[in-house]
């Protein structure tokens, strides 16, 4: 498998129950990283997940090898920025290339007028941390939420990224 391979596309009210199912696995390694079986990937509801496939603003893409979801991200567009959450990779496939490509792939489905595209992260979550920073976007600030410090990380889009969508 290679991530030629890879379809990339709006994920749709029929694949809510594999998108639920790719990212609980996928989220179970950050769980146990942060002691916490209760982070919002693994406490969203099936019916939670259909609203927000369907909530105005958000941009939800998959990425298919064959039949199989095998990457997701969500994109939370507001004014001129794009936020990204819930990036998730089978885990039989991480560090095989596929989290790049959704991470790359996002740009063309933006609208237009994005200025920014933000992430975040568990803190501690240092493969992620290092993903997003060798594809241009930096640290701004940390928050806490509950048990949890994420950092923030931010993209300025220049006219090259816009050229490419």
């Amino acid at each position: 498998m290679t991530t030629a391979d890879l379809d990339i596309r709006s994920v749709t009210l029929d694949d809510a129950g594999e998108l639920l199912t790719l990212r609980r696995a996928a989220f179970v390694t950050e769980a146990q990283q942060y002691g916490d079986p209760h982070i919002p990937p693994l406490t969203q509801t099936l019916d939670e997940l259909r609203e927000d496939l369907e909530a105005d603003g958000v941009i939800t893409l998959g990425g298919w090898h064959g039949h199989r979801l095998v990457g997701s991200i969500r994109v939370l567009i507001e004014g001129s920025k794009a936020t990204l959450g819930r990036f998730a990779v089978a885990p039989d496939l991480q560090g095989q290339g596929f989290g790049t490509q959704m991470l790359m792939a996002i740009l063309p489905f933006l609208p237009d007028g994005i200025e920014e595209v933000w992430v975040f992260t568990g803190r501690d979550s240092v493969q992620n941390i290092a993903l997003y920073a060798k594809h241009g976007y930096e640290h701004q600030h940390d928050q806490t939420a509950g048990d949890l410090t994420y950092a923030y990380l931010r993209k300025i889009l220049g006219d090259a990224e816009h050229a490419e969508s």
